[in-house]
């Protein structure tokens, strides 16, 4: 196979996946990003003793971690120290109750008994559908290109088809087997950042629940950059260069084929080959000028997952009361959800999320603090002004004082805001978006936006805004994906 010059634009999880990839075919492979560190969303800061992960919490799915390490003869435990939490997260209710959801099968099963007697054999059966779909939808369909849609025409996912309940509602799916309101919010919840309202989502995405209760919540001792330093390590073993501060700006062309990537503070860079990890919006329409896969019409009309607005605080005292991950449920979750994808407005009574990392890793707090870390989600595309960030911090410090029953405002010594200028300012976000498109059923596989630009054959897409989607175990598939299908077109001398 012809060696080629690929530029990756992007050091998101899905860019440093794709350079990874494509390096260990042989390929010369620089990895340029526009921010002074990599990592994209998965980025962390450190201040005053603090260690704050600025994205991703939640360590779910280690199966797919361990697959990328093993392709280039590592494993897990080369890079770091994997822990699994139990209780996995906690739940505070709107009845004033809390649970913590067990990590042990077991206790999981008697505890949905306890709330609804007959669940447990309801769950059993409901596990044995969501693990079928977790096998085919994370080990057949997330690994397709998704450029024609008799890609999903094998006989394993037709013959599938009903048990993968593509074209159920999971609203309806989830009350067919359960009534109780907690195990329908818990079960509910992961579909919050997937991007649509639960009526509107494919009950396929079960396997998130399947991923939840039976594979298990981890986290990665040190903090979650530790991934994206293990990808970094992994990137640069295959001989990838990456640079910072490096912000692609334009293409130049050489009959019909992007010829050079043209940066901020680095020149050009010649390329046979341009992979974007970047925002696809971005790209398709600023730096793919006149050459766009798409209209900006069509864009308007994606249905857009949750943005969010978060805090990074540091606190100088242990907070009572308070797990690694813990889930304020002590609001309406529908009125939330409606907020986000029917009437898109910040929130009346917002649902929020906390995760304070310090309760099991010593490192990223000074001794005796705490790290915490709060999360709204929100409609991307909205009014952003600081004004509206304390209006929001106020009315869930107050809840989360209460449900704690621990002061902790006055006891904040660090403090740090993020929300939707942040995430179009840092990342080029299409509407200040944290979580990519929606996972509705015509916004999943086939009819995501595709992966190579249909008018320059040398440019491809990977990450969040195309397949498989959102989430840090998809962008590490999506960058393999693409890799996968540039090397294809080597081969048969399409490029």
């Amino acid at each position: 196979m012809e060696k080629k010059k690929v530029t990756v634009i992007g050091s998101g999880v899905a860019g440093l996946s794709a350079a990874s990839y494509l390096a260990k075919e042989g390929h010369d492979v620089t990895l340029i990003e526009k921010n002074t560190t990599i990592g994209g969303r998965a980025r962390s800061f450190s201040v005053d003793g603090f260690s704050f992960d600025m994205g991703p919490s939640w360590y779910w799915m280690p199966d797919v971690f361990e697959q990328f390490y093993n392709a280039f003869g590592f494993t897990t435990k080369d890079f770091y120290q994997l822990e699994r939490l139990d209780p996995s997260y906690r739940v505070f209710w709107q009845d004033n109750t809390q649970d913590d959801v067990p990590a042990n099968i077991d206790e999981f099963y008697k505890w949905f008994e306890d709330l609804e007697p007959g669940s447990s054999k309801k769950l059993d059966k409901f596990l044995k559908e969501a693990a079928y779909k977790y096998d085919v939808g994370m080990n057949d369909l997330v690994h397709k290109p998704s450029l024609k849609i008799t890609e999903f025409a094998d006989m394993r996912i037709v013959k599938g088809t009903i048990k993968l309940h593509l074209f159920s509602s999971f609203s309806k799916y989830i009350r067919s087997y359960f009534s109780h309101p907690k195990i329908i919010e818990l079960l509910e919840f992961p579909i919050l950042f997937l991007g649509a309202m639960p009526k509107d989502t494919p009950a396929l995405y079960s396997l998130m629940n399947y991923a939840d209760i039976k594979l298990g919540t981890w986290y990665p001792m040190g903090g979650m950059y530790k991934i994206i330093e293990a990808f970094e390590k992994v990137a640069i073993s295959q001989g990838v260069r990456i640079i910072t501060d490096c912000e692609a700006k334009s293409f130049t062309y050489k009959d019909g084929l992007i010829y050079e990537v043209n940066t901020e503070n680095n020149g050009t860079i010649q390329s046979d080959i341009v992979v974007s990890g970047a925002d696809y919006h971005h790209t398709d329409r600023q730096l793919a000028t006149g050459s766009s896969n798409y209209s900006e019409e069509y864009w308007d009309k994606r249905l857009m997952a949750p943005s969010s607005l978060l805090f990074y605080l540091g606190i100088d005292k242990k907070i009572d009361n308070l797990l690694h991950h813990n889930l304020f449920f002590d609001t309406d979750f529908k009125i939330h959800a409606e907020e986000i994808y029917k009437d898109p407005q910040w929130p009346s009574q917002p649902l929020f999320y906390a995760c304070c990392p310090s309760k099991t890793d010593d490192s990223v707090a000074p001794e005796g603090k705490e790290n915490l870390f709060l999360l709204i989600p929100i409609a991307p595309d909205l009014e952003d002004t600081e004004e509206l960030r304390e209006e929001y911090f106020d009315i869930i410090m107050k809840r989360l004082e209460e449900k704690t029953g621990s002061e902790i405002k006055s006891h904040i010594v660090y403090k740090r805001s993020y929300c939707l200028k942040d995430f179009k300012s840092d990342y080029h976000a299409y509407k200040g978006n944290a979580y990519g498109l929606a996972n509705t059923l015509k916004q999943t596989a086939f009819f995501k936006p595709k992966i190579i630009n249909k008018h320059i054959k040398n440019l491809f897409y990977t990450g969040q805004l195309t397949t498989p989607g959102p989430g840090v175990p998809p962008s590490i598939i999506s960058g393999k994906v693409v890799a996968e299908e540039i090397n294809k077109r080597i081969y048969a001398n399409k490029i």
